[in-house]
């Protein structure tokens, strides 16, 4: 993961409402084993949050200046350090009249990732710890704490100068229950949702459950296509990448890899090409499936206990809410 530039200023602001201190770097980090440890840290925890939401820029304006910084350092126009601290005085700014955030350390790193342009942006914070030193005493450690991240955002700058209707190419993790505490932050990237992960995931596991009753599957085939889906939608989301449907469909299928593809386009689910996975959906999805004397029963394991409903002792289900193709047939009978 080569590392273009690498930055990291201080905002000192305190909970009482004093106003805000910015410590800028006047140059960038230079190259080290400790950066490229942390950077990698960083990725993994960033990738492992749940909660993250998918969107693209606001037209660059006096609100949202942002983008139009980011375009002119990224052609030739600003060097790194300088479009850095133009970026952390509008976020310092932003934190003064949103009154709602202590400071911390603002982390800027422009990277690559395969062919892939990324820029970084979290705001990182301190956890007291402790450390054993070289003659065995036990004494007090302060260490970045990257496994609590609740500020960050990455801006996939190949896709957003490459493709000009993308509508995913900034992921940033969006605070629990709508909280405005994050909304500043998403402000100062100038960012706005343009996917519904956990809405498109779950489109496409509707989708795919749709698929597996078309073709009518044996249970062990249809149990290792849902393991080939589950497993390669978490291998991206793990990597901070999106599932993309032609490459998932050879997966899931290798004798006929567009079958699946060509089954979500032929019954028009809405989805695009490519979609980010939703951790949280993903870990609902999980199948119960039998067949005996005629009988073929599958369902998603989160509506057990809800329309579904077992008894263990009776040796039975319960089931609220058929389908209504299931009803008609039933009625006509």
């Amino acid at each position: 993961m080569p590392i273009r530039h690498c930055i990291v200023h201080l905002i000192d602001k305190k909970p009482d409402g004093t106003p805000a201190i910015l410590h800028a770097r006047d140059s960038e980090l230079a190259e080290s084993q400790a950066i490229e440890n942390m950077l990698a840290d960083l990725n993994e925890s960033y990738n492992a949050k749940q909660g993250k939401a998918w969107g693209f820029f606001h037209a660059e304006s006096g609100a949202h200046p942002f983008s139009g910084w980011l375009k002119e350092y990224l052609d030739g126009g600003k060097d790194f350090t300088t479009f850095s601290r133009v970026a952390v005085e509008h976020l310092q700014k932003l934190m003064e009249e949103s009154n709602l955030s202590v400071g911390g350390h603002v982390l800027f790193a422009h990277y690559q990732q395969g062919m892939t342009d990324y820029l970084a942006i979290a705001l990182l914070h301190h956890s007291e710890g402790v450390a054993v030193n070289e003659v065995l005493d036990v004494t007090p450690s302060r260490h970045l704490d990257l496994g609590q991240l609740h500020l960050a955002a990455r801006i996939n700058c190949s896709e957003w100068q490459n493709n000009k209707q993308s509508k995913q190419y900034i992921s940033f993790i969006k605070g629990k229950n709508g909280k405005k505490v994050s909304e500043y932050f998403r402000d100062f990237i100038g960012c706005q949702e343009g996917v519904d992960g956990p809405g498109e995931t779950r489109t496409l596991l509707k989708a795919f459950s749709d698929f597996v009753e078309s073709e009518d599957l044996p249970e062990d085939a249809a149990r290792e296509k849902t393991k080939a889906l589950v497993d390669y939608a978490s291998s991206q989301s793990k990597m901070g990448e999106p599932m993309e449907l032609e490459e998932l469909s050879g997966l899931i299928d290798e004798d006929r890899p567009r079958a699946f593809y060509d089954h979500i386009r032929n019954k028009d689910y809405g989805l695009s090409p490519e979609i980010p996975a939703d951790k949280r959906t993903l870990n609902q999805f999980r199948r119960f499936t039998g067949r005996a004397e005629g009988l073929s029963i599958s369902f998603e394991a989160h509506l057990l206990g809800d329309k579904i409903e077992y008894d263990e002792e009776a040796g039975t289900l319960i089931i609220k809410g058929l389908p209504t193709q299931l009803t008609d047939q039933l009625k006509r009978r």
